[in-house]
């Protein structure tokens, strides 16, 4: 999976870097047809906010983690991230899962009166 990472006010180091990759490689394996993350990681007001984008199955996901210190706001990004791509694998596996239409079984008695017995 591609990660693209930049950063606005903030200055992406290695150690970012290789939490970031540490972080998302779980989600790398849980969704094998995920190809690409886009990561803005940028700081306003002393807050620090990891913003996550991608496209899934045709459909743009995205997720927003914000807290006081980089690291947190960033595993909150990818819990997000991670929920919301799993709604999206259930909503596309939902029609496999689909209801016979009869589910009541016929009754005896309820075909004896249904015959014409004179």
């Amino acid at each position: 999976m591609k990660i693209n990472l930049s950063g606005h006010h903030v200055e992406v180091n290695e150690s970012i870097k290789q939490h970031i990759e540490e972080k998302f490689s779980k989600i790398a394996t849980h969704f094998p047809t995920l190809i690409g993350l886009d990561i803005i990681l940028s700081k306003e007001h002393s807050k620090h906010q990891a913003e996550i984008s991608t496209i899934y199955e045709g459909g743009r996901i995205s997720a927003t983690g914000t807290d006081d210190v980089m690291y947190p706001a960033i595993a909150n990004a990818a819990k997000k991230l991670d929920a919301a791509l799993k709604h999206r694998k259930g909503q596309l596996k939902a029609h496999l899962h689909t209801k016979p239409l009869n589910t009541t079984p016929d009754i005896a008695h309820e075909k004896v009166q249904e015959m014409q017995l004179s």
